[in-house]
């Protein structure tokens, strides 16, 4: 028959093994010397081995398979440990898991001063995170996948959806100090970027998916993230939009310039937490849209500002 040691004996090993002796076992545990001694007895039966030398020493010491034993009863109570905190939590309203979608529009920094701050306040609830482009993040709430999205509006009234303005960003439009956009004076006209190549954002939703946004000139260049665009932008192969407060350090170097040009829809870029109006967030998804929102409202309000990134 297969070992089927209880939890009680695991717990009654550890403690022998921690305190170093049956009797002072017992006490901690207020429990008799016989029960702790009878406990252990019939673990080692169970496992078909012995846990402790029992050769005449005062002190019961482990042997060899005990010392092999011991870190596998640790684990397995620790899990049981979480297991019950996960427990409790949820008799209490706590989310087991949280799926979150934000935005490329959502500044880094402040993405990792909310998520260390959740880390931090929240260690048992589990979290799922995806960074998605304009109609992604969108199609994930609505679908179920995400049960909170953190980005930019929506261009249609939707009642199945609630929105909440939470913060902004700021787009601009920017090109490599070598660059031959950033040489000619402002501001520019549209016809001065026509030919230029621009490097663009693609969605990966179908909701959105074949529509432009900001596109002015009649070259472009494809790419699937920000991050990318931002590094092809650096590295003089295009100009577009990008978010202040990831190219604020590049402006201030002097390795990206912001271009003056008109025709391209800039400013202020609100920021929303999106959720289905159906399933209203447990405690931890309240906490992330109030902290986002905290923490969203410091972001830069132009292009050469600098955003206030708040402890969370």
């Amino acid at each position: 028959m297969d070992a089927n040691p209880t939890l009680d004996q695991l717990q009654v090993f550890l403690a022998v093994a921690d305190v170093g002796s049956f009797s002072a076992a017992a006490r901690q545990l207020n429990r008799a010397q016989s029960v702790v001694s009878y406990t252990i007895g019939n673990l080692e039966a169970q496992l078909g081995i012995s846990l402790f030398e029992r050769n005449g020493a005062r002190q019961p010491r482990l042997t060899e398979e005990g010392r092999a034993m011991l870190t596998d009863a640790r684990r397995i109570v620790a899990d049981l440990q979480v297991m019950r905190a996960k427990a409790a939590g949820m008799h209490q309203g706590l989310e087991a898991e949280l799926s979150l979608a934000i935005s490329v529009m959502v500044p880094t920094d402040a993405m990792l001063a909310v998520l260390r701050g959740f880390q931090q306040r929240f260690p048992l609830v589990s979290l799922r995170l995806e960074v998605g482009e304009l109609g992604r993040l969108l199609e994930l709430v609505t679908t179920g996948r995400a049960s909170i999205g953190i980005g930019g509006a929506l261009d249609r009234h939707d009642d199945a959806l609630t929105v909440e303005r939470i913060g902004h960003n700021f787009l601009v439009p920017a090109a490599a100090s070598g660059h031959a956009l950033a040489s000619l004076p402002g501001p520019l006209a549209v016809q001065d970027v026509l030919e230029e190549t621009q490097i663009v954002v693609s969605d990966a939703s179908d909701l959105t998916s074949g529509r432009d946004f900001n596109v002015l000139s009649y070259k472009t260049w494809r790419v699937s993230d920000m991050a990318t665009k931002h590094q092809l932008i650096l590295g003089g192969l295009g100009w577009g939009g990008l978010p202040a407060s990831v190219i604020r350090a590049d402006l201030a170097a002097g390795r990206l310039v912001a271009l003056d040009l008109p025709a391209y829809e800039q400013g202020s870029y609100t920021l929303y937490a999106i959720r289905r109006t159906s399933s209203p967030p447990g405690p931890a998804g309240s906490w992330l849209i109030r902290t986002f929102e905290d923490v969203l409202s410091n972001c830069p309000g132009d292009a050469g500002a600098a955003p206030v990134a708040k402890s969370v």
